[in-house]
């Protein structure tokens, strides 16, 4: 098969990783369908793409955007499920609503676009199906606790899976950026955070974890979403049976003290990383 006979689809492609996972594959000769809640205010992408609508919580858009991409194509041979967004906050704090959201659009709405490209896959005995996570699918840090619980659903749920559909010749992947700076994540997880409960005891746990958060704001000068979109491509095409990829540098260091470490050391690293000391 050659690229130029190539279909990806990409789900959350309206800026951010989506964006330029997009144009990346779109410059590698991709046919690429770009899907988006809102294609009217699609970027200005290349001429070999494709964008339709689709919202991972309208299962009919999914379904649609599917079979019209096929129909454009012929055949979908990469998913990349990159829709999604962060709650910022405590647990205790978020209204319940917003925490069925963040799982409604961050897992269950991954699940079902995953679901409706699998029979395809499943016929045409190949595909890769690539799942963003984040630096937050492998640490827990105070204050994204709906977040990172969304983020190591999708990466146990993509192990699992991965297992079952080898048979078919279909690879399941993952790809854990941190966050960079022009995706301006954490302006949008505070506002998703809007209407929170107030609860005066988490102050000063929250006062620490902010600039905690600030701090890594500081350093992603060296990370973008184009490098992060570089390892995505990466990860789709390089035709091995790797199932996680850290696309990012500056979480490398809490990603080996959680796969590298022991349990105790790993703890010991993270609470001091938030400023709480040792238990």
């Amino acid at each position: 098969m050659t690229i130029a006979s190539r279909t990806v689809l990409i789900t959350g492609t309206s800026s951010g990783f989506g964006e330029a996972t997009v144009r990346r594959f779109a410059a590698a000769g991709w046919n690429v369908i770009a899907t988006l809640r809102n294609p009217p205010a699609a970027p200005d992408f290349p001429k070999n793409v494709l964008v339709k609508r689709l919202d991972v919580q309208d299962r009919s858009s999914i379904e649609m955007a599917i079979a019209e991409g096929t129909a454009q194509f012929g055949s979908i041979d990469v998913l990349v499920n990159n829709a999604g967004f962060g709650l910022h906050g405590f647990f205790e704090t978020t209204r319940r609503e917003k925490m069925l959201q963040q799982f409604e659009v961050n897992v269950f709405g991954l699940m079902d676009v995953t679901r409706a490209i699998l029979p395809q896959m499943r016929a045409q005995r190949h595909g890769v199906i690539l799942n963003v996570t984040s630096g937050a699918g492998v640490f827990g840090l105070p204050m994204i606790s709906l977040y990172a619980a969304s983020k190591f659903a999708v990466e146990g749920f993509s192990e699992a899976l991965m297992h079952e559909v080898a048979p078919f010749g279909i690879a399941v992947k993952l790809t854990e950026p941190g966050g960079v700076r022009e995706t301006r994540f954490g302006q949008r997880a505070g506002a998703e955070a809007s209407g929170a409960l107030d609860i005066a005891d988490y102050a000063p746990l929250q006062e620490r974890a902010t600039a905690v958060f600030a701090a890594i704001a500081d350093s992603r000068s060296h990370g973008t979403s184009d490098e992060v979109a570089e390892v995505i491509v990466a990860a789709a095409t390089d035709g091995s049976t790797q199932l996680r990829y850290v696309a990012t540098d500056g979480i490398k260091p809490w990603v080996e003290a959680r796969r590298k470490n022991g349990e105790d050391a790993y703890i010991e690293t993270m609470r001091a990383a938030v400023g709480l000391g040792a238990l």
